[in-house]
């Protein structure tokens, strides 16, 4: 099911995703605090998600499809870049406050991306 990607498919879920994406990034964001531009879904390939230099927030339609826990660590991650803009230990450090479990995470969005 994650590896379809037509465009029927996109607009059936997206307005879904707009609505899940915005509930999650608020409560997340509700801890964290940080400054959040726009948020966008898009149909990206090869991406969960993407935070830009300005503060805006990409996740692909997908991931309404993922099990919440994934979802929201996607949430998470995207939300911590606002701060740290980089892979280094600090971001993980600022993600494990909200996801502790992120290496969990990571692997399981590995497992689907390779499904």
């Amino acid at each position: 099911m994650l590896r379809r990607r037509n465009r029927k498919h996109y607009l059936q879920l997206k307005e879904s995703a707009r609505a899940l994406m915005h509930a999650r990034v608020g409560y997340f964001n509700a801890f964290y605090g940080h400054a959040v531009g726009k948020v966008f879904i898009k149909n990206t390939k090869s991406r969960w998600a993407s935070c830009s230099q300005k503060g805006n927030l990409n996740f692909n339609y997908k991931l309404v499809l993922l099990p919440p826990a994934l979802a929201d660590y996607v949430v998470v991650h995207e939300l911590c870049h606002l701060k740290e803009f980089n892979h280094g230990p600090a971001f993980w450090a600022l993600v494990a406050k909200c996801v502790p479990n992120y290496r969990e995470c990571r692997r399981a969005l590995r497992a689907i991306e390779r499904a």
